[in-house]
């Protein structure tokens, strides 16, 4: 058998490492919050983690929300305007975590979630991770569950599919994605990014969406990192097949390949220069209130969220 699931028991919440024995391709999952802590590929006798990830799994739960590298962003993404939103004509307010004015992230980001499942075979190793948020924040006390599923398969594809079923017996409105950080090895000033869109989300001085979308496509047929500074989501274009993403650099490259429920993709470059975040989202930032993407659930209504990356 060429891949193989390990557990790992020994930290403060299961870690799940999925292997390809072949390939000597890896990756890391924490069951603290469905993190993708690494994505390990060897390419000419050299082993590159992209992921820009945490040095253990007390260190996640100690250091997560500085920079939330890899987290569930559900059942909002990025920001929420002050934390507040209508819903049937009632106010409801968030309070678990806000950057300055407004709320950030989601809820469920330090989630644990149960591992459900595992295979592996000739061809993948999977696992399956679920989480039932009870509502137990009261800025959105509504019950859902989340099921993960990580699998990683041969040619160094790694596919994550969030599955988001409404158990509140009233609807509910959802938005989701992901906020991992990638890392190529070097500076992300040699990095190119070419992704398929032609239209920018625009944002207020405080990031928060106006409604109106600009145009903008310096990405569209691949472009220089060096000096540039993102903070933006853009529209992923939907003529195409499947809207991608590529991230190089001279020695390797990064193909994201997300389903049509990820309209959206937002990037954002550290300080550092050291990493970049690609964001996968079903809607624009704070759409609980500009209703951009937004989705709503009815009762026991199922809705999928899928993205893959490939390493070259």
């Amino acid at each position: 058998m060429s891949f193989e699931v390990f557990i790992d028991h020994s930290q403060s919440a299961p870690v799940i490492i999925l292997k390809d024995l072949q390939n000597q391709t890896s990756a890391e999952i924490y069951a603290l919050g469905g993190i993708l802590n690494a994505f390990t590929i060897s390419k000419s006798g050299k082993s590159s983690n992209l992921i820009a990830g945490f040095d253990s799994v007390d260190d996640a739960k100690l250091n997560l929300t500085n920079g939330f590298k890899s987290a569930k962003l559900s059942p909002f993404v990025c920001r929420m305007a002050a934390g507040k939103y209508q819903w049937n004509e009632d106010t409801f307010q968030i309070e678990k975590f806000f950057l300055e004015k407004h709320a950030i992230h989601g809820i469920v980001y330090d989630a644990v979630y149960q591992i459900q499942s595992t295979r592996a075979d000739g061809n993948s190793a999977s696992v399956e991770l679920f989480y039932a948020y009870p509502g137990y924040e009261k800025g959105y006390p509504f019950p859902y569950l989340i099921q993960l599923l990580w699998k990683l398969e041969q040619g160094n594809k790694l596919t994550i599919t969030t599955t988001i079923t409404n158990a509140n017996p009233s609807a509910i409105p959802i938005s989701d994605g992901w906020h991992p950080y990638f890392t190529l090895g070097d500076s992300v000033d040699d990095y190119t990014l070419q992704f398929d869109s032609h239209q920018q989300v625009a944002f207020d001085t405080e990031l928060l969406p106006t409604g109106e979308l600009i145009n903008d496509d310096r990405f569209t047929n691949g472009g220089s990192l060096k000096g540039v500074f993102l903070d933006n989501c853009f529209l992923l274009d939907a003529s195409t097949h499947h809207p991608k993403c590529i991230l190089s650099n001279q020695d390797l490259q990064l193909l994201i390949e997300p389903s049509i429920n990820y309209p959206y993709m937002q990037f954002y470059t550290p300080d550092d220069r050291k990493k970049i975040a690609i964001e996968n989202l079903s809607s624009a930032p704070d759409a609980f209130n500009n209703k951009m993407g937004l989705h709503i659930l009815e009762p026991q209504e199922t809705i999928n969220f899928c993205t893959s990356y490939t390493a070259i």
